[in-house]
């Protein structure tokens, strides 16, 4: 199966959605995503520098490089200024989820399983909608969570449907950290041998005398790429990208 297929399967629904303004950016931006090979992880709208709209977004492998924010900011921008969901002058964020990442699919909930998370219901629970806990597995569309600290409460689990939820995001710890920087060394591993093979390939194609030039070295950036917007009904000239 190539990628192209790949891309355009069926994807996996997120089960944790948003409401009001930010479900009509996420319904505007989740098809954009999904053509140009990423997922949807969240979208947000907050009082930030005036007003911000935070575009989160991932590869289906849980990576989002800088140059692939740019490409999302560049594709969504016009859409979002031809539908007009935001009726005040605001700025575009497009980023990475980030270690302490929010969970929103099902596969996410199976990933993560033993690190701790914070969850707020949308619907109480045993007349509860804050937790935090151990994240112990997934039964059917519910997550299970253990009590951290080995402490004798009752009930010590709770079986919470996803579906229910309002938010639920990972807590940053020491064992949440080694883990993220063990899978970016392994795919920075894989990046690398992937990249010298290629440059093997070429190499071994061109004529005999001919050298190749390496890539020229580039800062580092961080995963996130912010775009102004203009008000809306005002002259849209293009607006100056500012990456972060």
């Amino acid at each position: 199966m190539d990628d192209t297929t790949d891309v355009h399967a069926i994807p996996e629904p997120r089960l944790i959605a948003e409401s009001g303004t930010a479900a009509r950016v996420a319904a505007l931006a989740e098809p954009i995503l999904l053509g140009l090979g990423y997922r949807l992880v969240r979208a947000r709208v907050s009082g930030a520098d005036g007003c911000t709209v935070q575009v989160m977004a991932e590869k289906p492998d849980g990576t989002m490089l800088v140059e692939d924010c740019e490409a999302a900011s560049r594709a969504l921008s016009p859409v979002l200024d031809a539908a007009d969901p935001i009726d005040r002058a605001y700025r575009l964020e497009i980023s990475s989820p980030g270690i302490d990442r929010p969970l929103v699919r099902r596969s996410d909930f199976e990933r993560y399983a033993g690190h701790v998370v914070k969850i707020e219901m949308a619907v109480p629970r045993d007349g509860r909608k804050r937790f935090r806990g151990v994240l112990a597995g997934v039964e059917g569309e519910a997550a299970r969570i253990r009590d951290e600290g080995g402490k004798a409460v009752e009930p010590a689990e709770f079986l919470l449907p996803i579906d229910d939820m309002a938010e639920a995001k990972l807590v940053l710890t020491d064992a949440l950290v080694t883990e993220a920087l063990r899978r970016a060394k392994a795919q920075e591993k894989a990046q690398e041998e992937k990249g010298q093979e290629k440059a093997e390939e070429r190499q071994s194609e061109q004529p005999a005398g001919e050298t190749e030039r390496g890539p020229r070295p580039r800062r580092d950036r961080r995963p996130q790429y912010n775009h102004p917007r203009r008000p809306p009904g005002s002259n849209r000239t293009a607006a100056r990208n500012e990456g972060e």
